[in-house]
């Protein structure tokens, strides 16, 4: 019977797909509002949906790996034993995902003591006995072995599972120079990283298809092994156990003993309802749509679900789009009056922005919208900017950029009363909503407009400005009800109060050196072709020194060092694995690769910093507000938070961090030890309290104590293992970690750790106790009331339990500390504008603020700044301020 006229078995790889999946997708992307990662279920859901599509299977099954241990294991205990842990992410989504199939009537098999592969073999052998096409999905290069006239491969690209190559024969042949049924025998040869099977050393896929067409089988490659000269014939010879040993464990079984035959794996009509569930918990919208297409269910999600937005189904997706109208003068001020007081929350706004500058608005009610196309001195437009000025409540989304137009058109703008961009964040600070688009399907269930990029002329559905503020309107009226009372605080009190802060910081921006960063970068140069020459000499041997693959080669296999943890890629050489490698097994090599990425990384930052500066020869960096779950600003184009302050040349980075034209000097002022004073506070903690109080060094103060000598008898070693263990305790630091920190035995930093916590025991209770309260309620809380959602406290996964309950110990003392900081800054700049002063502040980096001072302003910027950084919250601790000035950021430090 031709393939044509076959019925088709498709069998699919579970655990191999799924990973792939999870490493294709960006796992912060993919969550739901509980927490629960889903990359790796949509990533699988979408790529099956696809081969179910065009590949119209009529039978299908998916086989899944019940654990990494099997009757491979028994035979060879370090088989797969190189494979790193199971990712925290990708836990719990392999139950979800087999709960999503189940709901799709798609069988799903596992079998105790056996792997997937095992079971596709079986399943593919049997299929083509009983007269099937079949096409057997898999990740794992050991399928190949299936590849026949009646049976494919379609193997997922290294890029993920969007692209499939398609096996048969003649691609095998093609690819390896040998018939699938051999492929086994070469990966034997060659060995398998992935699965921790070594094979002959120096013998590639190239030779060892060489010696099997040579030869002809295996085994007379094993029998006539005395044959083979040179020194791949050397190695053949003394690892032939090797060989024998691969090719047991990689032939598949193919008589495995399954619950079901192909026959009984025809594809049935989905489980509708429990399809709209599992779908619903795993918000795959677009998903479920196109799986009911799929089964030709006529009923679309918008209309039909009841899973996913009970709240708002039916009523907003039937809400039609509001006409809109432009407006002048009297006209446009009685609406604006009108519109406002029937709607008290605020009306919706989009700024139009080109180049910069604002060019037009949208204005939304929950009815109506106006569109202003508006240019500088237009009359006509004067009751909008008076609109525009006042306190009247407005509601924009992601405005802080919006925010920046209007300042550069020199507008006036008050009364932002609502953000859905950073409201959408602080309700999931952990997977924010990063776009409009993305809060209007979650809150309103809708699709918001989107432009088609193959029409030059956009006609109808386009996202205008007033269309925009109409959508970004009605989200925020859907939000607000999932706000409770102190989150909506932060929102209003902090969150928004800052967006117009951190807008005119970056307009603002900071004075840079050019000629001064360019010679810092050519002296870098020199000293990175310095270092690499000597790297060379050291190994005999020019590389690329950022190749982890050329790096493997030269530290493991040439140089014969104690293998690093395991990756994808082989073996660790990331900075932190070397470090260790250096610790334990000092080279000179290892010495200079070490000083090598040092300066090739700082030099990439000067490199950055070089490309940002603007034609007013400033730096204008971007403050993410919602770019940490924690509250803390972050900065990007460029980063300015990753110039190190303990190295000669990150201080001379900061050299190149000038004063401007017009301003005497730069004032840096920053927090002294804040988060633990704020761990003082939070714990209540008498002997920490007394500490922070008395000014003394906290910890020489803590030393004391824990080695029971007096303050100035605790030596500099005693006072940096205190420092480690303080600040690592509240990130969850272990004995283990404070011993691989500090590089001391693990049973002295159990007694240190043992010793602390008599000392200072209401430190103890208070990180025992936050962690248990977050179990309690799901979150976390700041001292001002910012949550944190912990969901993954109660996961059965013990790695995604285990990683939540280090960042619960730490997410109120950070978070506290971001508050503080946001708290400090909108109350100088405000007493700035208050007092009239030209003096300006410019960045804020971690703990620390930086402004620009004018001529005789120093007293009254150094007062409102000490006192609003130190008052910025009431803590049973005093907050302390240091204040450094210079004419360059590092000249300033203190």
């Amino acid at each position: 019977m031709p393939n044509s006229e076959k019925p088709t078995l498709l069998i699919v790889d579970g655990h191999s797909l799924a990973f792939r999946a999870f490493y294709a997708l960006p796992v912060d992307s993919f969550s739901t509002k509980d927490g629960q990662h889903t990359n790796a279920i949509h990533g699988f859901l979408a790529m099956l949906l696809l081969l179910l599509q065009n590949e119209k299977p009529t039978h299908i099954a998916v086989a899944f790996d019940i654990s990494r241990y099997s009757f491979r294991t028994r035979e060879y205990a370090d088989y797969k034993g190189t494979r790193g842990d199971t990712p925290p992410e990708f836990g719990g989504q392999i139950p979800l995902l087999q709960d999503a199939l189940k709901s799709m009537n798609i069988v799903t098999l596992a079998k105790e003591d056996f792997e997937a592969d095992d079971i596709l073999a079986t399943l593919a052998t049997k299929g083509r006995e009983q007269g099937y096409r079949v096409l057997v999905v898999s990740g794992d290069r050991d399928t190949i072995q299936l590849v026949n006239d009646d049976v494919t491969l379609l193997y997922p690209s290294a890029m993920g599972v969007s692209q499939l190559t398609r096996y048969d024969a003649a691609k095998v042949f093609e690819k390896y120079g040998v018939a699938p049924e051999q492929y086994p025998d070469i990966a034997a040869l060659v060995g398998e990283t992935s699965d921790n099977l070594p094979g002959v050393d120096k013998v590639g896929p190239k030779t060892a298809a060489k010696w099997l067409t040579q030869y002809g089988s295996l085994d007379a490659v094993l029998e006539r092994r005395d044959e083979i000269g040179g020194k791949v014939g050397e190695n053949l010879r003394a690892q032939a156990e090797n060989v024998v040993r691969n090719r047991k464990l990689n032939r598949l079984l193919v008589d495995v003993e399954l619950p079901v035959g192909p026959d009984d794996l025809e594809r049935r009509p989905i489980d509708e309802p429990a399809l709209r569930e599992i779908f619903g918990r795993l918000e795959f919208k677009t998903l479920l749509d196109r799986v009911l297409k799929l089964e030709g269910a006529e009923e679309s999600v918008s209309s039909a679900s009841t899973v996913e937005s009970p709240v708002n189904e039916d009523v907003t997706a039937r809400t039609p789009h509001p006409a809109t109208q432009t407006l002048l003068d009297e006209e446009l001020e009685k609406w604006l009056t009108r519109s406002a007081a029937a709607t008290p929350n605020g009306l919706g706004l989009t700024v139009e922005v080109l180049d910069g500058r604002a060019v037009g608005f949208g204005v939304a009610s929950a009815t109506e919208a106006v569109t202003l196309p508006w240019t500088p001195g237009r009359a006509d437009y004067a009751p909008f900017e008076r609109w525009l000025a006042s306190d009247a409540p407005k509601v924009m989304s992601d405005a802080k950029y919006q925010v920046k137009a209007m300042i550069r058109s020199e507008l006036d703008f008050a009364g932002l009363a609502f953000d859905a961009h950073v409201a959408g964040w602080l309700l999931r600070p952990g997977t924010p909503d990063k776009t409009l688009a993305a809060l209007v399907s979650r809150h309103l269930n809708e699709d918001l407009p989107q432009p088609d990029a193959n029409q030059l002329l956009q006609l109808d559905d386009v996202l205008t400005a007033p269309l925009e503020a109409w959508f970004t309107l009605r989200v925020a009226d859907a939000m607000r009800a999932e706000f409770d009372e102190k989150t909506l605080s932060v929102l209003t009190d902090l969150e928004l109060p800052i967006i117009g802060v951190l807008a005119r910081m970056e307009l603002r921006g900071v004075t840079i050196d050019r000629p001064g960063l360019a010679d810092l970068s050519a002296s870098l140069a020199e000293r990175i072709s310095d270092l690499a020459a000597r790297a060379y000499a050291e190994v005999g041997r020019e590389l690329n020194l950022g190749s982890p693959k050329q790096l493997q080669e030269v530290l493991f296999d040439q140089l014969g060092m104690p293998k690093t943890r395991a990756n994808k890629t082989g073996f660790s050489t990331d900075a932190g694995a070397l470090a260790d490698l250096q610790a334990s097994h000092p080279h000179p090599f290892l010495d200079l690769l070490l000083e090598h990425r040092d300066k090739s990384k700082l030099r990439q930052i000067i490199e950055t910093l070089e490309r940002s500066i603007g034609t007013d020869e400033r730096i204008h960096t971007s403050y993410v507000q919602t770019g940490t779950s924690t509250g803390r600003i972050s900065s990007t184009d460029p980063n300015l938070q990753n110039i190190p302050i303990r190295t000669e040349e990150g201080r001379r980075i900061r050299t190149t961090f000038r004063v401007g034209e017009g301003y005497e000097t730069l004032l840096t002022a920053d927090y002294s030890q804040i988060e633990m004073r704020i761990m003082a506070h939070l714990s209540g903690d008498a002997g920490l309290i007394e500490a922070f109080r008395s000014g003394e060094d906290l910890h020489r103060f803590v030393g004391s104590r824990i080695f029971r000598v007096d303050p100035a008898d605790v030596t500099s070693e005693m006072r940096s293992k205190v420092k480690a263990m303080s600040y690592g305790l509240a990130y969850g630091l272990s004995a283990f970690g404070l011993s691989k920190q500090l590089r001391i035995e693990s049973g002295e930093a159990k007694q240190l750790m043992t010793d602390y916590f008599t000392r200072f025991g209401a430190v103890r209770d208070y990180l025992r106790n936050v962690v248990e309260q977050a179990r309690d309620d799901g979150y976390t809380e700041t001292i001002f009331g910012r949550r944190r959602p912990f969901p993954e406290l109660k996961s059965p996964n013990r790695v995604l339990r285990d990683n939540a309950e280090r960042a619960a110990l730490n997410a109120p003392i950070q978070g506290s500390a971001a508050d503080i900081m946001k708290f400090a800054m909108m109350r100088i700049e405000a007493d700035f504008a208050q007092q009239g002063l030209e003096s300006r502040m410019l960045m804020q980096v971690h703990d620390e603020l930086v402004f620009e001072v004018k001529a005789g302003e120093w007293d009254a910027v150094e007062a409102v700044v000490t006192d609003r950084m130190a008052h910025a919250a009431e803590l049973t601790v005093p907050l302390d301020v240091q204040v450094g000035r210079g004419s360059n950021w590092d000249e300033a430090a203190h």
